[in-house]
């Protein structure tokens, strides 16, 4: 009962939210191929203002003056406002004519026609969240010539209303990736297609330093896998992500998921990229008393981080904190050292020769590292104690001789009249 209720409400939360979103500004752009003054080959790109609008058809345009993209009778499972987050961050929307490569296939989906030209929208979370291209399927009025240059094909004009519908989506939400070392990390790719049992076929690749690995490749045609890390389960649901176990300093590159339905194709790049915290560490602890004329090396080490930039300082804060913490000048630096494991480690010093004015001082290592959000900052507080000079150390000798020696001869007065008393009473007669 209780399961059935929540089934409700979230459809209700669902339909309560698409309803709420009509329409997406986007960006149509158009590339135009023409000769330069030299007689090259050169493209252009003309972009256009265009709107991406939910409905069905029939309905009127939200903006009149821009080109319309009705997406209409789609379904939940192909509605692009399923699976993107339309919420305050804006979102980057772009429109662009797409070529089958002159592959002539028709397109297994419900109603359409050899005539079909596509289009691919693509949005981007300003935020890095997610990357969804939609192939939209329009057909013209008019047939097209299949031969003909796609950028040439069904020319719109600045108002027209294009119905398309949706023939599939991939997304993943996990455009840019930043992990650790040896931890695990599953990269996504998600595809819907509007037929069942689609022919497919589902790449994984890994570009690192000029060099393309293949990872992972799938065919539903032959149901043959080659390589690891996607369930072939999940890929009958439209999940084709890639699991990573334990990735290392080799697992950093740019992964391609492809997805192939003939006659489409898509792709989406993840980039991952291996981030490792500092672990900063002193040779001295919380507190420091040093005798004015001591000399202390005091030591700062950053150690285990990636990738190498890294930012080390000094700094000194007054007693009381009235005046802005000063940066250190007089301070050296080791060499970085690179650890088997690729993580890097970094050291800092100088030599402390405190004055009394120093007493009560703070001193502040601060480590910033892309890594991190806030830097690390490890602090000691500093005591002076003032040295006697040798006058004085030579009058307190003197005096304590000084009060021995007078103690002493107290002791031998007391004790001589102690026995000059006895020896006083032996003598009486009585």
């Amino acid at each position: 009962m209780m399961l059935s209720f929540i089934v409700l409400l979230s459809t209700f939360i669902y339909s309560v939210l698409l309803q709420e979103v009509s329409w997406l500004p986007c960006e149509l752009v158009e590339e135009q191929v023409q000769m330069d003054v030299n007689g090259h080959m050169e493209t252009q790109y003309r972009h256009r203002n265009a709107v991406l609008q939910f409905g069905q058809p029939g309905d009127h345009a939200m903006n009149p003056d821009s080109i319309t993209f009705f997406v209409s009778g789609t379904g939940k499972k192909l509605d692009i406002r399923r699976y993107v987050d339309l919420g305050v961050e804006p979102l980057q929307c772009e429109i662009r004519r797409y070529s089958t490569g002159g592959i002539q296939v028709l397109w297994p989906g419900r109603g359409a026609q050899e005539q079909d030209i596509w289009f691919t929208c693509t949005l981007h979370h300003s935020g890095g969240h997610f990357v969804l291209t939609t192939f939209l399927r329009h057909t013209p009025p008019t047939p097209t010539n299949a031969q003909e240059d796609h950028t040439k094909m069904h020319p719109i004009g600045d108002k027209d209303s294009l119905v398309t519908t949706v023939g599939m989506l991939v997304l993943t939400q996990t455009p840019s990736v930043e992990v650790g070392l040896l931890r695990e990390q599953i990269l996504h790719c998600q595809f819907v297609v509007d037929h069942a049992r689609p022919e497919l076929v589902l790449e994984w690749t890994l570009r690192r330093r000029g060099e393309r690995s293949k990872l992972f490749h799938y065919s539903s045609k032959s149901g043959q896998s080659e390589g690891s890390g996607v369930s072939l389960s999940a890929i009958a649901k439209g999940d084709g992500s890639l699991r990573l176990p334990a990735v290392s300093l080799a697992s950093e590159g740019t992964y391609t998921c492809s997805v192939y339905v003939p006659p489409i194709y898509a792709t989406h790049d993840v980039v991952l990229q291996i981030v490792e915290s500092p672990q900063v560490s002193l040779n001295v602890g919380a507190s420091l008393t040093l005798q004015e004329g001591q000399e202390q090396k005091v030591v700062c080490e950053a150690q285990g981080y990636y990738p190498l930039d890294v930012q080390l300082e000094w700094l000194k804060e007054q007693r009381g904190g009235s005046r802005l913490p000063e940066v250190l000048k007089n301070v050296l630096f080791s060499s970085h050292r690179h650890h088997n494991d690729g993580t890097y480690s970094l050291s800092t010093f100088f030599l402390l020769h405190p004055t009394p004015m120093d007493s009560g001082c703070t001193y502040t290592c601060r480590v910033s590292h892309r890594s991190l959000r806030v830097p690390i900052r490890k602090s000691f507080t500093l005591t002076v104690t003032e040295t006697a000079d040798w006058g004085s150390v030579l009058l307190g000798v003197v005096g304590i001789g000084f009060a021995a020696v007078m103690l002493a001869f107290l002791l031998w007065m007391l004790h001589y009249l102690h026995t000059a008393k006895q020896e006083a009473k032996k003598r009486k007669p009585y």
